[in-house]
């Protein structure tokens, strides 16, 4: 038997809880879903617009959601948690597998965006970031490798099937997935986390100071911190999104992009093996400009140059971008704010988070339709980047508006 791994020695079942509640998160990741799209536009003779709007409707609605359900893994044991979020995504896949008509997608599609994209994400994410104070870069790093797992496993495992079965056939096996190994998988894990009020006992905080949600809405470098976070969902799904007509402009053929997102799944994996060891070393909020540098230097390049080369770099950089942000924007919250009321203030990050992944891809759409260049797309998100780099800059290593009204 292999042994645990130093830096989750302290508590490996919580590790592998966070590792498995992300990958699980993929069944209603855009990845995912996305591989249906043709099949339910022709099943339920859908325009791409109309198509659009109910997935972007349906996301926005779970971004809400999410500020009020975010809160419960702060009140409830880790195990009734577990079983809320896998039943409510098993929920979703049912709803799709058994839709005869084009208003059950948007129920379908609510339950899935809410319950994998946010909850299981920050169920996963906020159990890292809690009850592992002295690794919890390297344990949120671990956790995020569920993205890359997921992303490998489940859209050509549901392509396949789509081929040779159909899509209904796909949310059947999801729903089998996780009732018979996801849910009794994170039940195990989750143990007896939670059941006690003295989360204390559980996790030792070596910050001191333990912010409510209110507490840190007042918080000015929040507002710094916060964009910083979520460029990477917002530009990444962007360019995924709208990847064809990218490639249409700069002359890619599929071949070529399908062999770049190659070097884009290699980057996001291999760069979390370093991501966490960065943000243990520097601290999260350091860690996260120098982060989002990979990111930057790609658009520039996207902007730049249309060479046969671009899409496996500038994909490749922005796979370790995406692993580096991820990793200390997660790790931000509980090193700057505690982990007392961190489902609540992990909640916030999370829903704009989802509403970002919805309002990026519409831009985007939007400046494409008005003949906006790749080029001049590019280099508007290299500046919001930069903006937000220098935002980081500005915050406060501590928070110090809340200290002063705190009691």
């Amino acid at each position: 038997m292999p042994a645990v791994p130093e830096f989750i020695r302290s508590n490996p079942r919580l590790a592998i809880f966070a590792l498995v509640a992300v990958a699980a998160s993929g069944f209603g990741q855009t990845f995912f879903i996305a591989i249906f799209g043709g099949a339910l536009r022709a099943e339920f003779n859908l325009s791409n617009s109309w198509y659009g709007a109910g997935y972007s409707a349906a996301t926005l609605l779970s971004a809400l959601v999410l500020l009020g359900a975010g809160t419960l893994i702060d009140r409830w044991p880790l195990r009734r948690v577990a079983m809320l979020g896998t039943l409510l995504l098993t929920a979703g896949c049912l709803t799709l597998a058994f839709a005869h008509s084009a208003w059950m997608l948007l129920p379908g599609f609510f339950l899935l965006r809410f319950a994998g994209q946010g909850f299981m994400t920050h169920m996963g994410m906020t159990t890292a970031g809690r009850y592992f104070a002295e690794n919890r870069g390297r344990v949120i790093a671990l956790a995020a490798l569920g993205f890359p797992i997921a992303e490998a496993l489940l859209p050509t495992t549901g392509s396949l099937i789509i081929q040779h079965q159909g899509w209904r056939s796909v949310w059947l096996l999801s729903v089998v997935v996780l009732i018979i190994g996801i849910l009794p998988a994170l039940y195990w894990l989750a143990g007896n986390t939670g059941e006690h009020s003295e989360q204390s006992s559980e996790a030792p905080h070596h910050n001191n100071n333990h912010y409510t949600r209110a507490q840190v809405l007042r918080d000015r470098g929040f507002y710094c911190l916060l964009p910083a976070a979520l460029m990477t969902p917002f530009v990444v799904t962007a360019i995924l999104f709208h990847q064809g007509a990218i490639a249409d402009e700069r002359g890619w053929p599929l071949p070529t992009m399908a062999g770049a997102f190659v070097g884009y799944a290699a980057g996001h994996l291999l760069a979390l093996f370093f991501a966490g060891s960065m943000v243990d070393k520097l601290g999260a909020q350091r860690s996260l400009p120098v982060a989002l540098l990979p990111m930057l230097v790609a658009l520039l390049l996207l902007a730049c140059s249309s060479a046969w080369w671009v899409p496996y770099v500038y994909l490749t950089l922005i796979g370790i971008g995406q692993a580096g942000t991820g990793t200390a924007g997660s790790a931000l919250w509980p090193e700057r704010y505690g982990t007392t009321h961190l489902g609540a203030i992990r909640s916030v990050s999370q829903a704009s988070m989802v509403l970002s992944t919805a309002a990026s891809p519409l831009l985007v759409g939007l400046l494409l339709d008005r003949a906006v260049s790749v080029t001049g797309i590019s280099l508007m998100f290299g500046g919001i980047v930069s903006l937000a780099c220098a935002l980081t800059l500005a915050a406060s290593l501590t928070p110090q508006q809340i200290v002063i009204q705190r009691d």
